[in-house]
Protein backbone atom coordinates (compact mmCIF):
# COMPACT_ATOMS: atom_id res chain seq x y z
CA UNK A 1 0.00 0.00 0.00
CA UNK A 2 2.90 2.37 0.75
CA UNK A 3 4.24 1.83 -2.77
CA UNK A 4 0.89 2.78 -4.25
CA UNK A 5 0.73 5.90 -2.04
CA UNK A 6 4.23 6.88 -3.14
CA UNK A 7 3.30 6.46 -6.80
CA UNK A 8 0.08 8.47 -6.32
CA UNK A 9 2.09 11.27 -4.68
CA UNK A 10 4.59 11.20 -7.56
CA UNK A 11 1.87 11.36 -10.21
CA UNK A 12 -0.03 14.13 -8.42
CA UNK A 13 3.22 16.07 -8.25
CA UNK A 14 3.65 15.61 -12.00
CA UNK A 15 0.11 16.86 -12.59
CA UNK A 16 0.35 19.99 -10.46
CA UNK A 17 3.99 20.91 -11.02
CA UNK A 18 3.27 21.06 -14.75
CA UNK A 19 0.36 23.10 -16.12
CA UNK A 20 -1.56 20.00 -17.24
CA UNK A 21 -3.97 19.70 -14.31
CA UNK A 22 -4.48 23.48 -14.06
CA UNK A 23 -5.33 23.81 -17.75
CA UNK A 24 -7.78 20.89 -17.69
CA UNK A 25 -9.48 22.12 -14.51
CA UNK A 26 -9.67 25.68 -15.87
CA UNK A 27 -11.22 24.52 -19.16
CA UNK A 28 -13.72 22.33 -17.34
CA UNK A 29 -14.74 25.10 -14.94
CA UNK A 30 -14.95 27.65 -17.76
CA UNK A 31 -17.15 25.56 -20.04
CA UNK A 32 -19.33 24.18 -17.24
CA UNK A 33 -19.72 27.69 -15.81
CA UNK A 34 -20.77 29.04 -19.20
CA UNK A 35 -23.35 26.26 -19.59
CA UNK A 36 -24.65 26.77 -16.05
CA UNK A 37 -25.22 30.50 -16.41
CA UNK A 38 -26.79 30.12 -19.85
CA UNK A 39 -29.28 27.58 -18.49
CA UNK A 40 -29.89 29.72 -15.40
CA UNK A 41 -30.47 32.83 -17.54
CA UNK A 42 -33.05 30.96 -19.60
CA UNK A 43 -34.76 29.82 -16.40
CA UNK A 44 -34.88 33.41 -15.12
CA UNK A 45 -36.36 34.57 -18.43
CA UNK A 46 -39.07 31.93 -18.19
CA UNK A 47 -39.75 32.93 -14.58
CA UNK A 48 -40.31 36.57 -15.59
CA UNK A 49 -42.63 35.53 -18.41
CA UNK A 50 -44.64 33.22 -16.16
CA UNK A 51 -45.14 35.96 -13.56
CA UNK A 52 -47.85 37.22 -15.87
CA UNK A 53 -49.67 33.94 -15.30
CA UNK A 54 -49.45 33.11 -11.57
CA UNK A 55 -51.06 29.72 -12.13
CA UNK A 56 -48.05 28.59 -14.14
CA UNK A 57 -45.44 29.48 -11.49
CA UNK A 58 -45.92 26.13 -9.79
CA UNK A 59 -44.45 24.49 -12.87
CA UNK A 60 -41.09 26.15 -12.29
CA UNK A 61 -38.68 23.62 -10.85
CA UNK A 62 -34.96 24.30 -10.33
CA UNK A 63 -34.03 20.63 -10.50
CA UNK A 64 -35.88 19.92 -13.75
CA UNK A 65 -35.18 23.21 -15.50
CA UNK A 66 -31.65 24.10 -14.33
CA UNK A 67 -29.75 21.30 -12.62
CA UNK A 68 -30.95 18.39 -14.77
CA UNK A 69 -30.07 20.14 -18.10
CA UNK A 70 -26.79 21.36 -16.57
CA UNK A 71 -25.59 17.88 -15.63
CA UNK A 72 -26.70 16.39 -18.94
CA UNK A 73 -24.81 19.02 -20.90
CA UNK A 74 -21.71 18.83 -18.73
CA UNK A 75 -21.40 15.04 -18.58
CA UNK A 76 -20.33 14.51 -22.20
CA UNK A 77 -17.78 17.34 -22.19
CA UNK A 78 -16.47 16.16 -18.81
CA UNK A 79 -16.09 12.58 -20.08
CA UNK A 80 -14.05 13.68 -23.09
CA UNK A 81 -11.67 15.74 -20.95
CA UNK A 82 -10.59 12.73 -18.92
CA UNK A 83 -8.48 10.98 -21.64
CA UNK A 84 -6.47 14.21 -21.95
CA UNK A 85 -5.72 13.79 -18.25
CA UNK A 86 -4.60 10.17 -18.60
CA UNK A 87 -2.93 10.08 -22.03
CA UNK A 88 0.59 10.57 -20.64
CA UNK A 89 0.42 8.22 -17.65
CA UNK A 90 1.96 5.18 -19.32
CA UNK A 91 2.76 6.29 -22.87
CA UNK A 92 5.19 8.91 -21.54
CA UNK A 93 6.96 6.26 -19.47
CA UNK A 94 7.53 4.27 -22.66
CA UNK A 95 8.64 7.24 -24.72
CA UNK A 96 11.15 8.47 -22.12
CA UNK A 97 12.41 4.98 -21.41
CA UNK A 98 11.52 5.23 -17.71
CA UNK A 99 9.02 2.37 -18.03
CA UNK A 100 11.74 -0.27 -17.91
CA UNK A 101 13.17 1.28 -14.75
CA UNK A 102 9.72 1.44 -13.18
CA UNK A 103 8.80 -2.15 -14.01
CA UNK A 104 12.15 -3.57 -12.88
CA UNK A 105 11.91 -1.79 -9.52
CA UNK A 106 10.42 -3.65 -6.52
CA UNK A 107 6.87 -2.71 -7.44
CA UNK A 108 4.29 -4.87 -9.19
CA UNK A 109 2.45 -3.91 -12.35
CA UNK A 110 -0.79 -4.02 -10.35
CA UNK A 111 0.60 -1.39 -7.97
CA UNK A 112 1.72 0.72 -10.94
CA UNK A 113 -1.73 0.59 -12.52
CA UNK A 114 -3.52 1.36 -9.25
CA UNK A 115 -1.16 4.22 -8.44
CA UNK A 116 -1.72 5.83 -11.83
CA UNK A 117 -5.48 5.31 -11.60
CA UNK A 118 -5.85 6.71 -8.07
CA UNK A 119 -3.82 9.80 -9.04
CA UNK A 120 -6.12 10.45 -12.02
CA UNK A 121 -9.20 9.82 -9.84
CA UNK A 122 -7.89 12.36 -7.31
CA UNK A 123 -7.60 15.04 -10.01
CA UNK A 124 -11.11 14.19 -11.21
CA UNK A 125 -12.38 14.63 -7.65
CA UNK A 126 -10.69 18.05 -7.45
CA UNK A 127 -12.35 19.08 -10.73
CA UNK A 128 -15.77 18.11 -9.43
CA UNK A 129 -15.25 19.78 -6.05
CA UNK A 130 -14.37 23.08 -7.70
CA UNK A 131 -17.37 22.85 -10.03
CA UNK A 132 -19.69 22.36 -7.04
CA UNK A 133 -19.71 26.15 -6.69
CA UNK A 134 -22.35 26.30 -9.45
CA UNK A 135 -25.06 24.13 -7.84
CA UNK A 136 -24.03 25.66 -4.50
CA UNK A 137 -25.35 28.99 -5.79
CA UNK A 138 -28.69 27.31 -6.44
CA UNK A 139 -28.66 25.87 -2.92
CA UNK A 140 -27.95 29.31 -1.40
CA UNK A 141 -30.40 31.40 -3.43
CA UNK A 142 -33.00 28.76 -4.32
CA UNK A 143 -34.74 25.78 -2.85
CA UNK A 144 -33.90 22.76 -5.02
CA UNK A 145 -34.07 19.11 -4.05
CA UNK A 146 -30.61 18.38 -2.62
CA UNK A 147 -30.60 14.64 -3.31
CA UNK A 148 -30.23 14.75 -7.12
CA UNK A 149 -27.29 17.15 -6.82
CA UNK A 150 -25.19 14.77 -4.73
CA UNK A 151 -26.22 11.66 -6.66
CA UNK A 152 -25.38 13.43 -9.94
CA UNK A 153 -21.92 14.23 -8.61
CA UNK A 154 -21.50 10.63 -7.53
CA UNK A 155 -22.48 9.56 -11.03
CA UNK A 156 -20.03 12.04 -12.57
CA UNK A 157 -17.22 10.72 -10.39
CA UNK A 158 -17.96 7.09 -11.27
CA UNK A 159 -18.28 7.93 -14.96
CA UNK A 160 -15.10 10.00 -14.89
CA UNK A 161 -13.23 7.20 -13.12
CA UNK A 162 -14.44 4.73 -15.75
CA UNK A 163 -13.21 7.06 -18.51
CA UNK A 164 -9.88 7.40 -16.66
CA UNK A 165 -9.42 3.63 -16.47
CA UNK A 166 -10.10 3.39 -20.21
CA UNK A 167 -7.65 6.23 -20.88
CA UNK A 168 -4.95 4.43 -18.88
CA UNK A 169 -5.56 1.26 -20.89
CA UNK A 170 -5.16 3.16 -24.17
CA UNK A 171 -2.04 4.84 -22.79
CA UNK A 172 -0.53 1.42 -22.03
CA UNK A 173 -0.87 0.34 -25.66
CA UNK A 174 1.25 3.08 -27.25
CA UNK A 175 4.06 5.51 -26.54
CA UNK A 176 2.34 8.22 -28.57
CA UNK A 177 0.11 10.39 -26.37
CA UNK A 178 -1.94 11.66 -29.32
CA UNK A 179 -2.77 8.11 -30.39
CA UNK A 180 -3.63 7.26 -26.78
CA UNK A 181 -6.12 10.11 -26.40
CA UNK A 182 -7.70 9.65 -29.84
CA UNK A 183 -8.11 5.91 -29.22
CA UNK A 184 -9.78 6.61 -25.88
CA UNK A 185 -12.10 9.16 -27.52
CA UNK A 186 -13.06 6.63 -30.18
CA UNK A 187 -14.03 3.97 -27.64
CA UNK A 188 -15.85 6.54 -25.48
CA UNK A 189 -17.87 7.79 -28.45
CA UNK A 190 -18.89 4.22 -29.20
CA UNK A 191 -19.89 3.60 -25.57
CA UNK A 192 -21.82 6.88 -25.46
CA UNK A 193 -23.89 6.30 -28.60
CA UNK A 194 -24.31 2.52 -28.42
CA UNK A 195 -27.58 2.98 -26.55
CA UNK A 196 -29.08 4.78 -29.55
CA UNK A 197 -29.17 1.51 -31.49
CA UNK A 198 -31.33 -0.14 -28.81
CA UNK A 199 -34.55 0.96 -30.52
CA UNK A 200 -33.62 -0.52 -33.89
CA UNK A 201 -32.88 -4.05 -32.61
CA UNK A 202 -34.86 -6.63 -30.69
CA UNK A 203 -35.82 -6.03 -27.05
CA UNK A 204 -33.29 -8.52 -25.69
CA UNK A 205 -30.30 -7.24 -27.66
CA UNK A 206 -31.54 -3.67 -27.18
CA UNK A 207 -31.43 -4.11 -23.41
CA UNK A 208 -27.85 -5.34 -23.70
CA UNK A 209 -26.84 -2.30 -25.77
CA UNK A 210 -28.47 0.06 -23.29
CA UNK A 211 -26.65 -1.64 -20.42
CA UNK A 212 -23.32 -1.16 -22.22
CA UNK A 213 -23.92 2.57 -22.67
CA UNK A 214 -21.89 4.50 -20.09
CA UNK A 215 -24.25 7.46 -20.47
CA UNK A 216 -27.40 5.42 -19.90
CA UNK A 217 -26.39 4.57 -16.33
CA UNK A 218 -25.85 8.24 -15.52
CA UNK A 219 -29.54 9.00 -16.12
CA UNK A 220 -30.69 7.57 -12.79
CA UNK A 221 -27.92 9.36 -10.86
CA UNK A 222 -28.98 12.72 -12.33
CA UNK A 223 -32.56 12.06 -11.18
CA UNK A 224 -31.54 11.43 -7.58
CA UNK A 225 -31.65 7.63 -7.82
CA UNK A 226 -28.68 5.43 -6.97
CA UNK A 227 -29.31 2.17 -8.79
CA UNK A 228 -27.19 -0.81 -7.85
CA UNK A 229 -26.83 -1.86 -11.49
CA UNK A 230 -25.33 1.53 -12.34
CA UNK A 231 -22.79 1.38 -9.52
CA UNK A 232 -21.92 -2.24 -10.39
CA UNK A 233 -21.54 -1.34 -14.08
CA UNK A 234 -19.07 1.49 -13.47
CA UNK A 235 -17.06 -0.47 -10.88
CA UNK A 236 -16.97 -3.53 -13.14
CA UNK A 237 -15.88 -1.38 -16.08
CA UNK A 238 -13.08 0.12 -14.00
CA UNK A 239 -11.94 -3.27 -12.73
CA UNK A 240 -12.01 -4.84 -16.21
CA UNK A 241 -10.07 -2.06 -17.95
CA UNK A 242 -7.47 -1.86 -15.17
CA UNK A 243 -7.11 -5.65 -15.32
CA UNK A 244 -6.52 -5.43 -19.08
CA UNK A 245 -3.96 -2.66 -18.49
CA UNK A 246 -2.14 -4.84 -15.98
CA UNK A 247 -2.07 -7.73 -18.47
CA UNK A 248 -0.75 -5.44 -21.20
CA UNK A 249 2.07 -4.22 -18.95
CA UNK A 250 2.90 -7.77 -17.90
CA UNK A 251 3.11 -8.90 -21.52
CA UNK A 252 5.36 -5.95 -22.40
CA UNK A 253 7.67 -6.56 -19.46
CA UNK A 254 8.23 -10.14 -20.63
CA UNK A 255 9.39 -9.04 -24.09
Amino acid sequence: MKKIQALVTKELGSYFISPVAYVIIFIFLGVSGFLFFQILSYFNLQSIQMMRYPGLLDRLNLNDMVLFPFFHNVVVFFTFLIPVLTMRLLSEEKKLGTGELLFTSPITTTEVVLGKFFAAAAVILVMLLFSFVYPLMILIFGNPDVGPIFTAYLGLFLLGSAAASLGILMSSLTENQVIAVISAWGVLIFLLIIGWAAQSVGPTFGAVLQHLSILEHFQSFSKGIIELKGVVFYLSFIFFTLFLTQRVLDSQSWR
